[in-house]
This record gives C-alpha cells, structure tokens and sequence, in this order.
C-alpha cells in the first residue's frame, strides 16, 4: 500500500524554541522520501520521527537562511555515514552555491554516496518520474528563495458501470488499460480521468506570482504563515507571510489541505493562527503544523 505523507519536524522561524525546532519537512510520496529546508537540529528530528537516512531519495532548500539549510551538514554526513545505496539529488538556489559547498563540507567525513547536485536558477521543471513532475518558482524574500510543487500524472479511474454495459470483464480490464483499446472498446470510452495529487511547498516569501502558480490546486499545501494579521508591516519588511495572506492565497487556489508553519518565536501559542486563517475566508481542511505532526495527503477527490 503506497503511502503519502507530510512528516514535520520543524516549525519555528529564526531562532528555535523550547517547543519548536528549525525547520525541517519530509514528503512520503509512495517509495520516495524528499526532505525539504533541513535547519539545524533536523538529523535528531528525524530519529524522533522515525525517518531514516535512508528514506530520503531528494532534498530541496528553498533558500540559503540559516533556520532552512544548517542542518544540511549533518544530514548529508549521516546519508554517508549509513551508506544510502541510492544516490540522492539536492536542490537548492544557484546563487547560493558556495553555501552549499561550505555545508556540504563543513567538517571531515568519508562519502559513501552519490550526491548528485542540481541547482535551481530559474522557473521550470526539475525533474520527472514515473510518479511525479517536481518543478520550481521563484518566491520574494530578501535572498534568493525558490518553493516547488510536486505533480503526480493523471491517470484512468475505471468505470465499472460502463465496463459492464460494453461486456469488458476479467483479463480484458487489464488489458485495455495497457493497450488502450479492445475488441472495438476505447479506454476513455470506460473510464474517466483521474487528477494526479499535488503538493506544494511555500517558505520565507512576500506575495508574487510564485505562491500563487505553485498553491494552485494544491491537494495539500506546506506555506509559511510567520506573523499574524495585525504584524503585515513586518512581515513586508522581512520578506514573509502573514497567515491572513497565506490562508487567502489558499482559498483563491482552491487548496484541499492547509499546513501553517514557520512560526516568529513572537507567538508563544500557534493555535492563536487558526482564527485568522478562517477569517481569511479558508474553510478547507486546516492544520497548525507543530513538531512531529504527520500529515496525511488529503484522499483523492471524486469528480
């Protein structure tokens, strides 16, 4: 049984807290693990959370703000360390290079495993498989800062009804979903399309065209939300989200599940975000993500 899931384990901002430790996300997309903005402390998150080195397959830094990327040092280390036997991709901005280096490098290890370094230096696709299209946009923050959105390919959802009405039965189902067409019979003629689910994933970023393209029809959505409604003029001046701003940007797009995340240490409780999310007009599934929370993907919706 395929699983997919959002594994938290980090949702402060800048500094951690007592409660909350930098960032840190991991997606389970069926047999592959993409680890998003590690901070630092994030390779201890991940044995409280049960994820393992070896889970991961991509990592993905939005931009190069300590509390997303220090704990870049200690997870490729210990991907070495316990010989991942795949090799494992890194994304992250171009400009930013020699930060990568610098942690990648940060102290002496033996490397065990193929790092494979892609750079993000503009809009567009940066990967395909067979599950899923990862691409990346440009966000607006003080650095160069890219979230990503990862689509899995429409399929066929078989129609049982109209299966019946063109006497397609047994071996034959299987066939015309490999072959297309049988006996007379067409694929689309007993079927209908299946939308593949889609996650996108929003860090430190003011609104630009970015958020909007990568939330749009998201199934479930990971955004920073850092001040709260009344703090907007900060949150412009340090280049974020308010969690009014991220909870509209989410209903315009038509988001099914709403992760709120990367909290001002400002804030001692985050359940105070969930009311000015709903204000905002949201009504869709809502979590106020904190440490080690796991978040299903919402079940795919039927047309």
């Amino acid at each position: 049984m395929s699983v997919r899931e959002l594994v938290v384990l980090g949702t402060a901002s800048q500094v951690p807290t007592r409660h909350r430790n930098h960032n840190g996300y991991f997606l389970r997309w069926d047999g592959e693990g993409l680890l998003f903005d590690p901070g630092e402390g994030t390779q201890r998150q991940m044995l409280r959370a049960g994820v393992a080195a070896h889970d991961i397959n991509r990592i993905c830094v939005t931009h190069f703000h300590g509390d997303h990327s220090l704990g870049l040092a200690g997870v490729i280390q210990r991907i070495n360390l316990d010989k991942v036997p795949h090799p494992v991709t890194a994304h992250y901005p171009g400009s930013g290079q020699r930060f990568f280096d610098r942690l990648r490098y940060a102290t002496a290890y033996r490397e065990t495993v193929r790092l494979k370094q892609v750079p993000v230096s503009d809009d567009g696709v940066l990967a395909q498989t067979p599950a899923y299209t990862l691409e990346a946009r440009r966000l607006s923050h003080p650095v160069e800062s890219f979230g990503y959105r990862l689509t899995e390919p429409d399929g066929r959802r078989m129609l049982p009804e109209l299966l019946a009405e063109h006497g397609i039965t047994g071996p034959d189902v299987g066939r015309l979903q490999r072959e297309g067409e049988v006996g007379g019979v067409r694929l689309e003629d007993v079927s209908e399309v299946r939308r593949g689910q889609r996650f996108a994933f929003i860090m430190d970023t003011r609104l630009c065209d970015g958020v909007h393209a990568l939330a749009e029809g998201s199934d479930l959505l990971v955004i920073e939300s850092t001040f709260l409604d009344e703090d907007e003029s900060l949150a412009l001046e340090h280049g974020h989200l308010t969690v009014g701003q991220a909870a509209s940007v989410a209903r315009e797009a038509g988001v099914r599940h709403l992760v709120l995340t990367h909290f001002s240490q400002r804030y001692g409780d985050p359940a105070v975000f969930e009311p000015q999310a709903r204000a905002a007009g949201f009504d869709g599934e809502l979590t106020v993500a904190h440490d080690l929370v796991r978040v299903p993907l919402p079940k795919r919706a039927v047309r």
